[in-house]
């Protein structure tokens, strides 16, 4: 069998099979994480609906006169979150799963985009709960708002899908890169404004920071959940360029080196 046929779908490979494909490896990912527990799906909207009481409770006690940034704190918090999960899982999972690639012919992307479906599960169960505490609040979010900041979460996991495209065959020859990542990580968390406001940084030094891909995300939800201002059409412009740009990267990485990577597995 060559290298190439396990990267390329065959020519008899359908759209409603690569469909079920994609549900059976979302399916397995789910079971794998919440096996052994009675109610799996039950705990799946459980946990970020707790994550986020518990969050509100505590941040309600301590920042009783700062409701604004308590919203941002707990917006900021679950966006990195999700990327954290979602890079992370992407980076290794032509590893963890590329005894796959030898036993049936599909596309090796498959194994990438459906690793991050957990935690994906987990910020669209997020995405709800916003939504239904900002409306019970009487802080309901135009229809405008709730489109934008749906838009941002679709550029989001593009973002993190060509990441995870890029890194998930770079990982198969450089080992090491998981513990990089991991630093990056550790280091981007008090890169992306998560736990203090943009605005106390000087001016100048917000545009480096943007670059960051969490940092556009998690600041242009904040504008339009809890102030209810959009963003400038060039923000909006140059964020969708940032999204397209790491997912066609992404995808050019992905495609020069996953007909190879069954040889590093």
């Amino acid at each position: 069998m060559s290298t190439a046929s396990l990267t390329y779908p065959p020519a008899r490979s359908s759209t409603t099979h690569l469909a079920g494909l994609v549900w059976t490896l979302i399916r397995t990912d789910f079971k794998t994480r919440y096996h052994g527990t009675i109610q799996g799906f039950l705990w799946a909207l459980l946990k970020p609906l707790t994550m986020f009481l518990v969050l509100m409770g505590v941040f309600s006690f301590i920042f009783a006169s700062e409701p604004a940034y308590r919203l941002n704190l707990i917006i900021g918090l679950f966006l990195w979150d999700f990327f954290v999960q979602s890079t992370t899982m992407g980076l290794i999972s032509l590893h963890v799963k590329g005894y796959l690639l030898t036993k049936a012919k599909f596309p090796a992307w498959i194994i990438v985009v459906t690793s991050i479906s957990n935690a994906l599960i987990t910020l669209v169960v997020f995405f709800v709960i916003i939504l239904v505490a900002l409306t019970v609040s009487g802080r309901a979010p135009a229809p405008w708002a709730v489109a934008l900041f749906f838009w941002y979460l679709i550029l989001f996991i593009s973002i993190v899908i060509g990441f995870s495209l890029a890194t998930s065959v770079w990982f198969l020859r450089y080992r090491d890169l998981n513990q990089v990542w991991d630093v990056i990580i550790q280091a981007g968390f008090f890169v992306a404004p998560i736990i203090y406001p943009l605005s106390i940084l000087p001016e100048h030094f917000h545009k480096y920071l943007y670059l960051w891909p969490p940092t556009p995300v998690i600041q242009f939800a904040r504008a339009v959940l809890v102030t209810g201002a959009a963003p400038t059409l060039k923000a909006h412009l140059l964020l969708t360029g940032e999204a397209a740009t790491v997912l066609f990267v992404g995808i050019a990485i992905f495609r020069r080196y996953a007909p190879r990577a069954a040889e590093y597995l």
